[in-house]
């Protein structure tokens, strides 16, 4: 269920996705309801565009760390891919140069 952020403490929440468009932030919000989670949500920017390169803002989806994975699989059976922080930071296949 969605929650304020006063809800949650000072708990340390985890990313799981990065909503683009409303549509998309209200079937996750669906989803994450209908399998009896907490989440936040917060409006932030992300960077975005292959060319034109440019901030937007997006919902951005928080849950416990303990509520991750169920959080997760939650997402997958409904067709969103969860967001990994890890998979941001490497680089792009193919961009690294071999010695």
């Amino acid at each position: 269920m969605l929650q304020k952020a006063d809800f949650f403490g000072d708990e340390d929440l985890d990313l799981i996705y990065i909503a683009k468009k409303l549509r998309e932030a209200k079937e996750l919000e669906r989803v994450l309801t209908t399998a009896g989670l907490d989440y936040l949500i917060e409006t932030d920017t992300y960077v975005g565009g292959f060319i034109f390169r440019s901030a937007r803002i997006g919902a951005f989806f928080y849950v416990r760390p303990a509520d991750g994975p169920m959080a997760r699989a939650a997402m997958e059976g409904g067709g969103f891919e969860p967001f990994e922080p890890e998979a941001a930071m490497e680089p792009p296949s193919g961009s690294q140069r071999e010695s």
